[in-house]
């Protein structure tokens, strides 16, 4: 397994470089240009509510990788980068640690590293009840991401795929653990029936985790002898298109999955996202910049979200649901086809009081 760690990330790393500059179904998502509505961006507090408890920032470090000396020094990196930029951070999945005592200290860095941060732990729906106790111990984690990845165990060559234990295993982990949970899809998205069912079973929040950032399918069909798979190569929900079709469905949302730049962040809030998930960006700056690089990146996204909020008169992250919002193109069908009427985010500004 710890191959396939180290093999992740290579890939992603490609996959990250082929995407710079392409298009995403973000680029749908247009705030609307009033000219007369901006704030001083000093104005701007960053901070968020998530499940009750305060972050310090909408922009979080999301779950990526350990469990090998080389996957251990990238944690390191991005721990001490978030500690010094405020930003709170999760692991990749911490299974290999449970299963491998000696690999727990590649995972323990991100504690070690970011002392009184924010800090989330990771496990995979097919774990037990347990193991997600464990994990949390294991960081000391203030929350606990548990993922969701079928269409990836799917085309994984050592992928399990006994999908319908993961329900009753969510809502087990759920009584087990006395930190919040937080389900997160690792790249093909939650759908808001997805998301009622999370809530159901006790989940508090929910990381819709869509299409546009790193393809595990197409990771996974990488590693495949035969890469038979390459035709279900972006499978999935786009991010924007899982926050609107999950924005009545009764959880918190956080938003991850091909956020590129600070403008994505503001989009992602604009859609009723409370925070948003930051990986292959950070993980390219660390890998191929290290620390001071990425400590610099990571307070540029601040500066830069902080001032995006400020040009749309948005005084705090959660603000962002009032300016308004023009959805277009491919994204804009779908919502159509789902029953979803966009045309009154157009007009937030008149519903809320303001001019139109």
């Amino acid at each position: 397994m710890g191959e396939r760690k180290d093999d992740h990330v290579a890939i992603a790393l490609a996959h990250e470089r082929d995407r710079r500059g392409s298009r995403s179904e973000l680029d749908d998502v247009e705030l609307v240009h009033h000219a007369l509505d901006g704030i001083d961006p000093s104005r701007v507090t960053l901070g968020v509510d998530v499940a009750g408890l305060a972050w310090p920032s909408p922009v979080y470090v999301n779950g990526m990788t350990g469990g090998t000396a080389r996957t251990g020094d990238v944690n390191r990196t991005l721990a001490i980068a978030a500690r010094e930029a405020d930003l709170p951070i999760a692991s990749g999945s911490v299974s290999i640690a449970l299963d491998d005592p000696s690999r727990a200290p590649f995972f323990r860095v991100l504690r070690d590293e970011h002392p009184d941060g924010f800090v989330l732990a990771n496990v995979g729906a097919d774990r037990s009840a347990d193991d997600a106790r464990r994990a949390v111990e294991l960081l000391d984690a203030d929350a606990l991401q548990v993922h969701l990845n079928a269409a990836q165990e799917l085309v994984m060559p050592e992928g399990s795929t006994r999908f319908d234990t993961w329900a009753p295993s969510i809502a087990a982990i759920c009584d087990a653990v006395d930190v919040p949970v937080i389900v997160k899809e690792v790249g093909a998205g939650l759908s808001g029936r997805t998301v009622a069912r999370l809530r159901d079973l006790g989940v508090d929040v929910a990381d819709v985790g869509g299409t546009g950032g790193t393809d595990f399918v197409r990771v996974e069909n990488d590693r495949r002898a035969a890469r038979d798979y390459a035709y279900l190569g972006g499978w999935g929900l786009s991010t924007p298109a899982c926050l609107l079709d999950a924005a009545d469905a009764g959880l918190p949302l956080l938003a991850s999955g091909g956020i590129r730049h600070p403008l994505d962040v503001v989009r992602a809030l604009s859609l009723g996202a409370r925070a948003v998930g930051v990986a292959s960006r950070f993980l390219a700056v660390a890998v191929e910049g290290g620390e001071q690089a990425l400590v610099d990146e990571m307070r540029r996204w601040r500066h830069h979200v902080s001032a995006i909020l400020g040009l749309v008169g948005a005084a705090s992250p959660a603000d962002a649901v009032h300016a308004d919002v023009l959805v277009r193109g491919r994204l804009r069908e779908l919502a159509e086809l789902r029953g979803i009427d966009v045309t009154t985010l157009a007009r937030r500004r008149a519903v809320d009081g303001g001019s139109a």
